[in-house]
């Protein structure tokens, strides 16, 4: 199969697949907190995406630090997180889903793509390890063994293998409609095992 041909597509999609730079459809952000009166910040996390320092840790920022440069995050804005792990061994790239903008530190590299990329379709390019083999080959995790390393000009330089913009949005309608059926069974196996844990309780002595 062609590199530039998927082995699954849907029908009447033919046309072979563009290889576009990241730089191509997106910007970095570098609008810094001097307008935004917040105290909230976000991280972006592996596991959890880009989410609310102050709902998922003991507290958000310290007082009296000063986040005049973090940076401002908007809603849909992508967020490249440098931070290594088993879960992310070059570091996560998520979307603020969160739909408020809010502050994020400078170590983040927050970028925002143009209307000739569908959102959806990138944040899920992004959930593949497609992409890894050119940060290993253009970066690498320096001198901290926990978080890479990779010069901006050589981030947006990142290659990405594009459909036309139909065929973008009904891959992504195809993975966000999965996605809410994990969701939904995911919260009735919560259920079931808070009932379960109920009864456990109470039917043995």
């Amino acid at each position: 199969m062609s590199r530039n041909v998927p082995e699954l597509r849907f029908a009447g999609f033919a046309d072979p697949w563009e290889q576009r730079k990241l730089g191509d459809f997106a910007t970095k952000v570098t609008r810094e907190n001097s307008d935004l009166a917040t105290s909230e910040t976000f991280t972006n996390s592996a596991e959890l995406s880009v989410v609310s320092q102050l709902d998922y840790f003991d507290h958000g920022i310290m007082k009296g630090e000063s986040i005049g440069n973090y940076t401002v995050v908007e809603p849909d804005d992508f967020v490249y997180n440098p931070r290594i792990s088993v879960a992310a061994p070059v570091g996560p790239i998520n979307r603020n889903r969160l739909g408020r903008a809010r502050v994020m530190s400078p170590l983040y590299t927050v970028f925002r793509t143009d209307e000739t990329i569908d959102k959806c379709f990138l944040e899920h390019y992004f959930e593949t390890t497609l992409w890894h083999g050119f940060m290993n080959l253009e970066g690498n995790s320096g001198a901290r063994s926990n978080r890479f390393s990779i010069a901006e000009p050589a981030f947006f330089e990142m290659p990405i293998s594009c459909p036309i913009k139909a065929e973008q949005q009904e891959i992504s309608s195809l993975l966000e409609h999965l996605d809410s059926l994990i969701t939904l069974h995911q919260c009735k196996l919560d259920l079931l095992q808070k009932v379960e844990r109920f009864l456990l309780e109470r039917m043995f002595v």
